[in-house]
């Protein structure tokens, strides 16, 4: 077993779910996972899991395919499609290659069969969570303060959100909005008509090392309703993604 990696202390460890139904398979990932640096949580059946998934988020998800009750396969293709962009690493006991193609048709971003050895576990886990890192980065382009201000705009209703400049106007007047009110809209703006949840826009806005309460989010959310919605009981532009989180419906352009 290889030694285990040290974390830097300015930021927090991969945060891990693990959903088996076998108590041993999850002891050891817990322990062998930990040991290599990841923050790990395991959970024996979906209603943990769910309970989780909405408590706060997770870099990454091993999924057992084999369950009883709802499966892997289902289990994956729920999250998918109540919106849950989390990457899913499957493990399955079955070796046929159709089955690893159903896992990956069904949302999962890889697929390692029992018995594997725990180093290729390891190596696949952190070749998904670079490939995740590439992905958020480029999304968050939009976001980012540039200084040549050339990141664009985004329009929503009467207001302009300049991303490179993170100002927004209202038919050309500056609103004023605090800091921590226009990080969240920017994190927002990152990935806009796209829902997402709280704590994935807690990190946006703040940094993976930051650990409040993701339900905090809902009190700037209203606050931002309040000054750009015309009615924030019924929202247009900040809309509730029920289950998930929330969504920025908007225009980008360059």
């Amino acid at each position: 077993m290889s030694t285990p990696k040290t974390v830097p202390s300015d930021t927090r460890p991969p945060r891990l779910i693990v959903l088996d139904d076998e108590a041993e398979i999850r002891n050891m990932l817990q322990r062998f996972l930990a040991g290599h640096g990841f923050e790990v949580r395991t959970v024996k059946d979906t209603v943990q899991l769910d309970v989780f998934l909405e408590r706060q988020p997770y870099d990454l998800l091993i999924l057992d395919v084999m369950m009883p009750g709802e499966d892997g396969l289902s289990v994956c293709r729920r999250l998918r499609h109540q919106g849950h962009t989390l990457p899913i690493l499957m493990l399955t006991a079955r070796g046929d290659p159709i089955d690893r193609v159903v896992g990956l048709e069904t949302g999962a971003d890889d697929y390692l069969a029992k018995p594997f050895l725990p180093s290729e576990l390891v190596a696949r886990i952190r070749a998904i969570l670079r490939r995740q890192d590439f992905a958020l980065r480029q999304q968050n382009v939009r976001g980012e303060l540039l200084a040549d201000g050339d990141a664009g705009s985004l329009r929503f209703g009467a207001f302009r959100l300049d991303l490179g400049r993170r100002e927004l106007y209202q038919d050309d007047v500056l609103v004023e909005l605090s800091a921590a009110e226009m990080g969240l809209l920017c994190a927002l703006a990152a990935t806009p008509n796209r829902a997402i949840s709280r704590g994935h826009l807690l990190e946006r806005a703040r940094g993976r090392q930051y650990e409040a309460n993701a339900r905090s989010v809902d009190v700037q959310i209203l606050r931002l309703r309040q000054v750009i919605e015309t009615d924030a009981s019924a929202p247009r532009h900040i809309r509730t993604v029920w289950g998930l989180g929330y969504m920025l419906v908007a225009d980008f352009e360059s």
